[in-house]
């Protein structure tokens, strides 16, 4: 099935790679790790907002544009298959047209339905991490030989791929300690360090471009005291107003900053930050711990893995985005208590 990736980019020249608006590593890792596997072709990296400064320890970070290529002969969709992640795209009458007029491909490792409105072929395969599916991709096709018949003149470039490769897999997956994270996905990881990749030097400067300034710390001790307990204390959320994503997303992401700390309280299943913005949007960024996460998207149009999702809406108040939760979580508990 791999084979209709190398399909879509026959005759091609310029290819356009795309995150969704919500960049992550693994988004990140992939487009990276894409444009240097395509070393043939003229690669443009577009993402319609800028790299988080947390992102940055992926040295290439600077290669994605705010700037959309219309001049592409194709473009590929990293990490997503849902026009709700997309939207910010698709509000532009001259990139949809783009993107309908022109060859789309999508790699997701999503199980989230494909509603993307525009015509397309893809490879979407429930995984713990979008960066695997193109690890296997770039291996089933040649793309990508294994380490040992490597050149040396190459050596170089396919050690990068697999250092961004990795990048990917470890940010999705918690550094490997998901429940997603599978015997299969620690073999990939072991062929991946074959390529050279000296895995306590990429981590070291991973930990740099994590460190909190002191204006951080005490904005994450802020935000644990604005945290509410739900559903006898089943579920923990934290609001984040768009005054704080302004004045402190630019240094370090508020929902990365806190929803870690909240899955780990004694008791909590479900935890949640949630975001406001001007324009009446609410964003919800979920952690549990149990398989329940994307059914709890899935009530608000999102969806993701069973222990990480997140979704978006425009028609809820924060207060009622919170009692929907409940009523979602509730729902959820009740159909599963039928079943046993």
């Amino acid at each position: 099935m791999y084979n209709t990736f190398t399909e879509f980019l026959e005759g091609k020249k310029k290819i356009c790679i795309i995150q969704a608006e919500n960049p992550d590593g693994d988004s990140l890792g992939s487009a990276l790790a894409l444009d240097y596997l395509l070393n043939d072709y003229e690669i443009s990296l577009y993402c319609p907002v800028e790299v988080p400064k947390y992102l940055r320890y992926l040295d290439d970070w600077s290669r994605v544009s705010l700037d959309f290529d219309y001049d592409a002969d194709g473009y590929i969709i990293v990490d997503t298959a849902a026009t709700i992640l997309l939207s910010k795209l698709l509000d532009d009458p001259a990139i949809r047209k783009c993107l309908i007029d022109k060859p789309v491909f999508v790699l997701d490792h999503h199980e989230t339905e494909d509603d993307l409105e525009f015509s397309h072929q893809g490879l979407v395969q429930e995984l713990p991490a979008c960066c695997e599916l193109i690890y296997f991709v770039a291996r089933e096709q040649g793309l990508m030989p294994s380490p040992e018949d490597v050149s040396e003149d190459d050596k170089p470039r396919f050690k990068i791929i697999a250092r961004y490769l990795i990048a990917g897999i470890l940010s999705d997956t918690l550094g490997l300690t998901s429940a997603s994270t599978t015997s299969e996905l620690y073999r990939i990881i072991a062929d991946l360090l074959d390529y050279g990749v000296n895995i306590a030097e990429f981590e070291e400067h991973r930990r740099d471009f994590m460190k909190k300034s002191q204006r951080i710390l005490s904005y994450k001790a802020d935000l644990i005291k604005k945290v509410e307990y739900f559903l006898d204390g089943r579920l923990a959320t934290v609001h984040i107003p768009w005054e704080e994503i302004h004045a402190y997303s630019d240094e370090y992401n508020p929902s990365v900053l806190i929803l870690e700390e909240l899955r780990l309280v004694e008791g909590v299943e479900v935890a949640i930050c949630f975001k406001t913005y001007p324009d009446g949007k609410i964003t919800g960024k979920i952690r549990t711990s149990k398989p329940i996460a994307e059914k709890i998207a899935a009530f608000f149009g999102g969806g993701g893995h069973q222990y990480a999702a997140g979704f978006r809406t425009y028609d809820l108040t924060y207060d009622e985005a919170v009692h929907e939760t409940i009523t979602a979580i509730d729902k959820i508990e009740k159909e599963e208590n039928e079943t046993l």
